[in-house]
């Protein structure tokens, strides 16, 4: 396997849990969805927003958008009528956007190529060194994606478990390999 074959299946895996992720949520009430926790973003609902604007702010900016808008920031509403993130209105238009990103993650990382990994991508910074111009690394972008997903699917997988949920989604790498092997 060669780098960019590495990389597509760690954002394939990535893609994978996200779904597990919606599928275990979708069993939840607007209350449960909404419950404060200590951890993550602060409820299920905003940890899963803040996940799938994270993947819309790398993919602007691995496509050359320096000063991508950043969708959990956008007001829209919750279930419930609630005010919320990005302009989302529950989990099914979630799903919805997160499926569109999904199909432009795969049109992206099918175009890339050994030599481009080396390259800078610019992004201006929402958190550390805020509004400051950062050049990093193609191929360190892509591996933060990666691992910024799965720490904060961490994080979704404690409250859903905190939340009562029997059935945990799966995380983990091997389990997608298995699922696939049958």
């Amino acid at each position: 396997m060669n780098t960019t074959e590495l990389l597509n299946r760690l954002h394939q895996h990535r893609t994978w849990v996200n779904g597990n992720l919606l599928n275990a949520a979708a069993g939840l009430t607007d209350g449960q969805l909404q419950s404060p926790f200590q951890i993550g973003q602060g409820s299920i609902w905003k940890s899963l927003v803040h996940l799938y604007a994270a993947e819309f702010v790398w993919l602007e900016a691995l496509l050359g958008n320096d000063d991508p808008l950043v969708q959990g920031d956008l007001p829209g509403k919750l279930p419930g009528n609630q005010q919320g993130e990005g302009g989302i209105t529950g989990l099914d238009d979630l799903r919805q956007k997160w499926t569109a990103l999904d199909q432009r993650w795969l049109t992206y990382l099918a175009s890339l190529t050994p030599e481009s990994l080396d390259e800078l991508v610019y992004k201006k910074s929402t958190s550390y060194g805020l509004g400051k111009r950062f050049g990093t690394r193609r191929a360190d972008v892509l591996l933060h994606v990666c691992t910024h997903a799965h720490y904060t699917a961490a994080q979704v997988v404690n409250m859903l478990r905190q939340a009562g949920v029997d059935k945990l989604p799966e995380t983990m790498l091997i389990s997608l390999a298995r699922q696939e092997a049958t």
